[in-house]
């Protein structure tokens, strides 16, 4: 029988996988709010990419009151402040032997995952993708990097794993199973949280904050952030410390996290699930004073941005 996957949401990151899935023959239904649901009947479901284009006249589509517990993996890639909503939506399409994989960035996912499902039903998980919805609600890939890598965190579930791996190996996007998924992730965690501290501190790309002489705050926040990471038994390997050292000393560079670009535009963002937490996980009476100063700069644009949407008109 072929595994039925429900992808909860159909925007940039889960449009893109559960459209690649969905190119390769797999049984993908994508849980959407009725607007996206609206576009997707009118344009179908459109992913642009320098690896290779695809269009689906007619995706499947279902809303959170039509679900049944019939899915045995699901994907999940929703914003941190969006999960308690997702969590409820998706909540009665999980069954005894559903999988819930989750694309998130951080950790913190994972305890309201395990919370509301119980730990066996919940993959470690994470992706390296850059795309973007267009005004037409299409997917577009920026460049050509994309892969996804999980792995089990129990051992139910790596016979399931298995059967994840033979699926995805069929799509058109690069894709590992991974036996050490929680140090993968916290080697990721340590890397976006340094640089969406960063670069959201000083408002500025890697390469402005280089020219200007900062690479030696960037390395010091890196540094508290892979102390609190070895803290938690996640000693970072030296590849993905020197990526890190690497990527936040590049002269030129115009590298910025994602929570950059969403303060320049007013919006939301993940403050307390990317630098709260890692700030959360700091052991008593060590000292992450980079750390804390780039979390209280995120949490003051979040309260500036409140008191502007309440003083809003109407």
């Amino acid at each position: 029988m072929a595994m039925k996957i429900l992808v909860v949401g159909a925007g940039s990151i889960g449009g893109y996988f559960g459209g690649r899935l969905t190119e390769a023959g797999a049984d993908v239904t994508f849980l959407v709010r009725p607007a996206r649901a609206t576009a997707l009947r009118r344009t179908g479901l459109v992913i642009k990419s320098a690896r290779g284009d695809y269009h689906h006249k007619s995706p499947k589509l279902v809303d959170a009151a039509s679900l049944t517990a019939d899915f045995d993996l699901i994907l999940l890639s929703c914003k941190a402040y969006d999960l308690t909503g997702a969590i409820a939506d998706f909540a009665p399409a999980v069954g005894p032997d559903t999988l819930i994989l989750p694309l998130l960035n951080g950790i913190s996912h994972l305890d309201d995952l395990d919370r509301a499902f119980g730990a066996a039903r919940v993959l470690g998980g994470q992706c390296v993708i850059s795309t973007v919805l267009d005004p037409e609600g299409r997917i577009v890939h920026l460049n050509e990097i994309e892969s996804l890598t999980f792995g089990a965190r129990d051992p139910s579930q790596i016979e399931r794993v298995s059967a994840i791996t033979t699926v995805f190996a069929t799509a058109r996007f690069a894709t590992q199973r991974s036996d050490t998924i929680m140090q993968d992730m916290w080697e990721k965690f340590v890397f976006i949280t340094s640089l969406a501290g960063i670069t959201c501190l000083m408002r500025a790309t890697i390469g402005d904050i280089v020219a200007a002489g900062g690479d030696t705050i960037a390395l010091a926040l890196a540094g508290e952030c892979a102390a609190i990471a070895a803290s938690q038994g996640y000693t970072l390997r030296e590849p993905a410390r020197q990526r890190t050292s690497t990527a936040l000393t590049a002269p030129g560079s115009p590298l910025a996290a994602s929570m950059l670009r969403d303060i320049e535009r007013s919006g939301r963002i993940e403050a307390d699930h990317i630098l709260g937490t890692m700030l959360a996980r700091c052991p008593p009476g060590a000292a992450a004073p980079v750390l804390r100063i780039a979390y209280v700069h995120v949490k003051s644009y979040e309260a500036g941005r409140a008191h502007m949407i309440e003083r809003a008109p109407g």
